[in-house]
């Protein structure tokens, strides 16, 4: 019968035989039934070969009336009675089956991309130069709360192709397995937020100043502020607990698991050790800053001695007594220990002025120093105008008394200082300190 059926297509004019002829009189009707019975195994077999282990109980019923439908067809033939019509009906079925099962798929890989998605999302970012809680995070919350609500539609919509129960055990399983989805996508969002806070903590991978402290000088000591014990600790908690707030935002799908996607991922462990890295990191910058802080405290003279002692021990032995030294002999300054101790103080203005503005620990925590500095100046400057303010009183003594000496007597040039009057006020304007009475005494 093919052998006629070739040479009829190859000879025109050839008489087919009566089982040739029927075939080719109806070649459309069963090239159009091979295409259709060729479509429907391919429908049902993609059905099958992609079907994830979840969806397979949801569709379970369907591939069942699905195969049912194929095995009507098995023991027809061509030549069977309205075999066409009932090929296009089952065709018609099974295309319907197989749009709703690729509808639901689509609406799944949907699910996927939205939840892979927030991994990319900025919980932690840096405003200016250093790390803030800034609009890009609530931007994140908010594109979190909508495509939640996205998942959860695609989810009911799914339940309706799939034509399933809320409380079908079949439905259960998926549920679980969409709830998996969005916890997976949660999780790649939070590590990925507590690396960049790692990274940017490490001194071999930052990218500079991530967080910032000052100095301040008080009367008995230097602070930092905030405070590395509590107040930066409580700082990097804040950005933490920033993170995990976002994975409370998408609800819970499954109905066998409690609380929400925050209290599961808080006992996961890469997330755990994340968290310990970053105390770590801070414990290693508080000891970076406490030897900072030790080291500045070479002019804690400055701020914790008193003055009023300081100046009269000075007066009394011409120095500072070491904590040894019993039953020392007075010994009154002379100019020059005046200008010992102006020249010291000059000196470690000098020093302080060299201080960095700022300090960068670890690579990370950027420490001010402007405030201490600022302080130590004006310390440095109320020291040095104790010992001016003495001489300067000593000169106008001296001043108003040579005053007085030559109204009485002319020849008089007796001073009631013992310090020569021109080195003292030659030393006082060194420091800048101006003697009104001598301009006074010139001009007369």
């Amino acid at each position: 019968m093919l052998s006629d059926i070739k040479q009829v297509s190859w000879e025109k004019d050839l008489e087919p035989r009566p089982e040739a002829a029927q075939v080719l009189k109806f070649r459309r009707d069963i090239t159009k039934s091979y295409l259709c019975l060729s479509h429907m195994v391919s429908c049902y077999n993609q059905v099958v070969g992609e079907a994830l282990a979840v969806e397979l109980p949801l569709i379970e019923d369907q591939l069942q009336e699905q195969r049912q439908s194929l095995l009507e067809l098995h023991n027809s033939t061509w030549r069977s009675e309205g075999v066409h019509q009932l090929i296009a009906q089952k065709r018609q079925s099974i295309t319907a089956f197989f749009a709703s099962v690729s509808e639901a798929r689509a609406n799944m890989a949907a699910m996927s991309r939205i939840t892979q998605g927030w991994a990319e999302l900025p919980l932690l970012q840096r405003v200016g130069n250093f790390l803030e809680r800034g609009e890009a995070t609530e931007q994140s919350y908010s594109r979190l709360r909508e495509d939640s609500e996205e998942v959860l539609r695609l989810t009911q919509e799914n339940r309706r192709l799939y034509v399933k129960q809320d409380t079908s055990q079949s439905w259960s399983a998926y549920l679980d397995h969409v709830d998996q989805l969005v916890q997976d996508g949660l999780l790649q969002l939070l590590l990925r937020s507590l690396h960049f806070l790692t990274d940017n903590m490490k001194p071999e991978s930052c990218g500079g100043a991530l967080l910032q402290v000052s100095l301040h000088l008080q009367s008995t000591e230097s602070v930092f502020e905030p405070s590395l014990d509590t107040d930066l600790a409580d700082l990097l908690k804040s950005f933490i607990d920033d993170v995990y707030s976002a994975a409370s935002l998408p609800p819970r799908l499954s109905v066998s698991h409690h609380g929400n996607h925050q209290e599961a991922l808080r006992e996961n462990a890469d997330l755990v050790a994340l968290e310990l890295e970053v105390r770590q990191r801070l414990l290693e910058v508080r000891e970076e800053a406490e030897l900072l802080r030790a080291d500045l405290d070479r002019f804690s003279p400055l701020w914790r001695s008193h003055k009023r002692g300081v100046m009269q021990e000075f007066l009394t032995y011409g120095r500072k007594l070491e904590p040894e030294e019993e039953e020392v002999e007075e010994a009154p300054p002379t100019l020059t220990d005046f200008q010992r101790e102006i020249h010291s103080l000059q000196k470690q203005m000098t020093h302080v002025n060299h201080l960095n503005e700022n300090e960068l620990l670890h690579g990370w925590l950027q420490v001010e120093l402007r405030p201490f500095k600022n302080a130590l100046r004006l310390f440095i400057h109320n020291w040095i105008s104790m010992y001016t303010q003495h001489l300067l009183k000593l000169v106008r003594h001296s001043m108003s008394q040579r005053s007085v000496d030559e109204e009485h007597d002319d020849n008089s040039r007796k001073s009631s200082s013992s310090f020569p009057l021109t080195e003292t006020i030659m030393l006082l304007e060194t420091v800048g300190v101006e003697v009104p009475e001598l301009t006074t005494l010139l001009q007369s």
